[in-house]
């Protein structure tokens, strides 16, 4: 398969897992309860202070879009450093894609739920699977350029810097339940911390 070809592909997949991510999901009152409203249901209070009780939902959202957005805006120059597109990179791209398939679920229980260390500790945990599989992916796509000694370096370098981020998601899970204060500020600074995108693959 060409690299062209298959580039367009995964970040098609993204863009959609994107948007998935910040669309919300119909909820009752009670929560951690997702179901369909349904049609003879009374109106709900649409007051300000009603708006105001959704915010855990929509903070939420907001931190999957943007850790989403990082990894999809990183994701694609990181393909565009490939080579071909050889088994071990296409069985590894769906690993990472498969894990992003999950977001939206664990995002909105977390914004459900979102004093339950059990949900917050679930959050963490698909988010360390998907730190794990990209990098993965990226020593996937590090052994096409074996004979480029700098390229090589730069690579172990930014895997060294996933790893230490999946260590911090990895950490996040029991931390959620001493203080899931501690691991949403471990999410943000995470996604904060890949905010700019790899200079020089967005360079070449």
């Amino acid at each position: 398969m060409r690299r062209r070809n298959f580039s367009r592909v995964p970040d098609t997949l993204q863009a959609v897992a994107r948007f998935l991510a910040t669309e919300p999901q119909r909820c009752d009152p009670e929560p951690g309860v997702c179901v369909g409203r349904p049609e003879n249901a009374p109106p709900r209070d649409t007051t300000f202070a009603a708006l105001l009780a959704t915010a855990p939902q929509f903070l939420a959202y907001l931190l999957s879009f943007l850790v989403v957005a990082i990894m999809w805006v990183n994701h694609h120059h990181l393909l565009h450093a490939a080579r071909h597109a050889d088994a071990g990179l296409l069985w590894s791209n769906n690993n990472l894609l498969f894990w992003m398939s999950l977001v939206p679920f664990v995002t909105a229980y977390m914004g459900n739920n979102y004093h339950d260390p059990r949900a917050v500790a679930l959050y963490g945990a698909i988010l360390f699977l998907c730190s794990i599989a990209f990098s993965i992916l990226r020593a996937s796509i590090t052994r096409h350029h074996r004979e480029d000694p700098s390229l090589v370096a730069y690579h172990r370098r930014a895997l060294r810097k996933n790893i230490f981020s999946a260590l911090l998601y990895a950490a996040s899970i029991p931390i959620a339940f001493r203080d899931v204060r501690i691991s949403f500020f471990i999410f943000a600074f995470v996604a904060l911390s890949y905010f700019l995108p790899e200079r020089k693959l967005a360079e070449d």
